[in-house]
């Protein structure tokens, strides 16, 4: 599968991701455990790497899988923190819009691109660093409201906890993402054996957060595997296919490609939803109402 494949059907599901995460709230809430749905999608990746290893596992000669313990350990630093990362995700989306989200989104071009600097040693060049310094800027600059009728009570269009949030998800996809790229390429272990790997302390992780919250609550509601389903829907399992198929995806780019692509994409990602909000507006004023942006 070609690069630019992968970074298409990214594109595509990067756009998605906010609006069905949002689609998926009720009053502004989650009528589901959110911290489920990585769990979900961390056992869906596991289930689909591991099905895809057992094929390689099938051919002449077999793939090459490290089992050294030297080796192995290095996986569960990146599981937890997209484990992090990806609760942080929905906390975000509780107090800041999906343009806001997606625009802020953007922010993992500036962060990506200075760890790569730091971490992998890899020189941008003076336009580089020009674009990540105006992406920044755009970046900030497009959630500075204008005061005229509206309250000037807040220099921002929502509130600080959700650019906070922001913040903080954009530097640890970064962190997670540059890491995960240099475990990708240190050796040429089979892709779906490193996933394997990646995806089983995903899920040990993930579980373990659920099991604390339950002890938090002291099982008020009991075991989480009890209320694992609760509250979700369609769109709820849309979000958890969604989050799989990125991650797959992201794998794919990381081991292929790099995480600059995978910056692009994210960009591009930003694009697509805006498609996506103008043929709605279009839409809407055609059947006399609309989505105003």
């Amino acid at each position: 599968m070609r690069w630019y494949v992968v970074a298409s059907l990214l594109t595509v599901l990067t756009s998605s991701q906010g609006i069905l995460t949002t689609l998926s709230q009720s009053n502004g809430g989650y009528k589901y455990d959110y911290a489920t749905v990585p769990f979900l999608a961390e056992v869906f990746k596991l289930l689909v790497s591991s099905v895809f290893l057992w094929r390689e596992m099938q051919n002449s000669p077999p793939p090459k899988m490290t089992m050294d313990w030297k080796s192995v350990r290095l996986y569960p630093i990146p599981s937890i923190i997209y484990l992090i990362h990806n609760n942080v995700q929905f906390a975000t989306l509780t107090y800041v819009d999906t343009s806001t989200y997606q625009i802020m989104g953007n922010l993992k071009i500036v962060t990506t691109g200075i760890l790569f600097r730091l971490f992998l040693k890899r020189k941008l060049t003076n336009l580089q660093w020009m674009a990540i310094v105006l992406l920044a800027v755009g970046t900030t600059t497009s959630q500075v409201k204008g005061c005229g009728e509206a309250s000037c009570d807040s220099l921002f269009s929502s509130p600080i906890q959700g650019y906070l949030f922001g913040a903080l998800s954009a530097c640890l996809s970064a962190l997670a993402g540059v890491y995960t790229e240099f475990l990708m390429k240190k050796n040429n272990d089979s892709l779906y054996w490193q996933n394997v790997q990646l995806y089983t302390f995903g899920s040990i992780f993930n579980m373990g957060r659920l099991l604390m919250d339950d002890f938090r609550s002291g099982f008020e509601e009991g075991p989480w595997w009890q209320r694992l389903f609760n509250g979700y829907n369609m769109t709820t399992w849309l979000v958890v296919l969604n989050l799989g198929t990125t991650g797959l995806l992201v794998s794919w780019l990381m081991k292929y490609a790099d995480n600059i692509v995978k910056g692009m994409r994210k960009l591009m990602s930003y694009f697509g939803w805006h498609l996506c909000l103008v043929i709605e507006r279009g839409q809407g004023e055609g059947s006399g109402g609309g989505t105003h942006l």
